[in-house]
């Protein structure tokens, strides 16, 4: 049931940036854009004056303890090389690598205030996931001084560039953000070279949620769109955004392959072989049905292009 919980909740992490506040740029907080060559992109050391929510932020000159309240966050935090600052986590970052031994562990839906004010962070990266409600949990702390940055769940990888620049900017760490930005983009670019020459594209059906409540995504997702790179053709790409479908809905599509990220069931790639009816779509017949990393697939960061390299070997094997 735990596990059941926490893969929904990262889930959620992703649907809930929907709905979340775009950023406006303003001379004091210009974002990174994207240029011919992407090692221009724009990394001011000006320390940001807005977060990705749009809230104005006085950012500390000196940042020495730092709260992170999203695992994507953390990660980012962790690989230009932050994790030894970070003094607390939200719980669904219990298992990312990098994190120190024996700090405490916050729910990012209900951060306990007291506790965080006791722990004197620095700033405090935050989700807007955690906005239920139109309600601030951390509006206490905020009115205190303390810098919270809120960063909503980017939906593209466009957006993840700028998430990763913009993390990297707080922490006056711009060159260590570029190069994971670089890096992504770099490992893109080859795997478009190699998708460029494939003529006959296979049809693919994302789960992110087993039957019996069965969810997927149609455009406007980061995971529509490494899909698309790899050279395939989302099954419901004439949909779009976090969508529930039904089992005749995919029966109908007939995708040649089927990938899952659902990590709260035993064994999902023989739930889905074994389901009723199911044996009458190609994957299936064909044993097309795979497994992509958790954590990887649903974490808006730079580790998108672990799944993405998943994504490619399991559907075209023989290019990649």
């Amino acid at each position: 049931m735990k596990k059941f919980i926490s893969s929904i909740l990262i889930t959620l992490l992703i649907i809930y940036s929907l709905t979340a506040c775009s950023v406006e740029q303003t001379p004091e907080a210009k974002q990174p854009t994207e240029t011919t060559n992407s090692k221009e992109m724009d990394v001011s050391k000006t320390l940001p004056t807005m977060d990705r929510a749009n809230n104005p932020i006085t950012v500390p000159e000196e940042i020495n303890t730092i709260i992170t309240m999203a695992p994507s966050i953390a990660e980012v935090l962790v690989d230009i090389g932050y994790g030894d600052k970070i003094i607390a986590a939200d719980t669904q970052s219990k298992n990312i690598e990098g994190l120190p031994a024996n700090i405490p562990y916050i729910d990012m839906m209900a951060p306990d205030a007291e506790q965080i004010i006791a722990l004197k962070p620095d700033v405090i990266f935050a989700s807007t996931m955690s906005l239920v409600d139109g309600n601030d949990p951390f509006k206490q702390l905020i009115d205190m001084g303390i810098c919270v940055v809120y960063i909503p769940s980017s939906d593209s990888i466009e957006g993840i560039y700028e998430d990763i620049i913009f993390i990297s900017n707080v922490m006056e760490s711009n060159e260590k953000g570029q190069v994971l930005v670089d890096n992504m983009k770099t490992k893109i670019e080859e795997i478009k070279k190699i998708s460029s020459t494939i003529e006959d594209k296979k049809s693919v059906y994302f789960e992110i949620a087993a039957a019996p409540s069965l969810y997927s995504f149609g455009t406007d997702v980061f995971l529509n769109e490494m899909i698309d790179i790899i050279g395939a053709k989302n099954v419901l790409s004439d949909q779009k955004s976090w969508i529930a479908v039904s089992e005749e809905a995919i029966l109908a599509a007939n995708p040649d392959v089927i990938i899952t990220n659902v990590n709260y069931i035993e064994k999902p790639v023989d739930e889905i072989l074994s389901r009723n009816g199911w044996d009458s779509i190609t994957a299936v017949k064909n044993k097309n049905v795979y497994y992509v990393d958790n954590m990887a697939s649903s974490l808006p960061n730079h580790h998108i292009i672990k799944a993405l390299e998943e994504m490619a070997g399991f559907v075209y094997p023989d290019k990649y």
